[in-house]
């Protein structure tokens, strides 16, 4: 049984709750949560694909699909994959940081970039899917 439209369900679910922790104030986990949505997104187009997806590194998977299934990434979609790549530890670990906890460290400003990175490559995923 190929389960790629939960884990892609699941993606979107991430990021509404993305939208709703930044709009009271949890800039931390919007950034993290907005990378578990690209992650979760980019892995239903694996499954869809037939593939299944390892990791959490948004970059490496989207050079698994350029490599192995001959996609194009734009320079905008590797740039929102890097962005969100630094969110998936530091968002949620105190020792991802010399001081503080990670509350300390995340702006408004940071996950708004984090939630349009996370919509770009849901658009890249949509534009794919056989």
């Amino acid at each position: 049984m190929n389960r790629w439209q939960d884990w892609w369900e699941q993606g979107l679910r991430d990021l509404d709750k993305a939208r709703i922790d930044l709009e009271f104030g949890y800039y931390e986990w919007a950034c993290f949560t907005a990378q578990q949505a690209a992650e979760k997104m980019l892995k239903a187009l694996g499954l869809k694909l037939g593939d299944t997806l390892w990791g959490h590194d948004l970059t490496a998977i989207l050079k698994w699909l350029e490599r192995e299934k001959g996609f194009k990434v734009s320079p905008e979609v590797k740039e929102a994959a890097s962005t969100l790549d630094l969110y998936y530890i530091p968002a949620r670990y105190p020792n991802g940081w010399a001081a503080g906890k990670p509350a300390d460290h995340f702006t408004r400003k940071k996950a708004e970039e984090a939630l349009r990175a996370a919509d770009i490559l849901r658009r890249f995923c949509e534009d794919h899917f056989p």
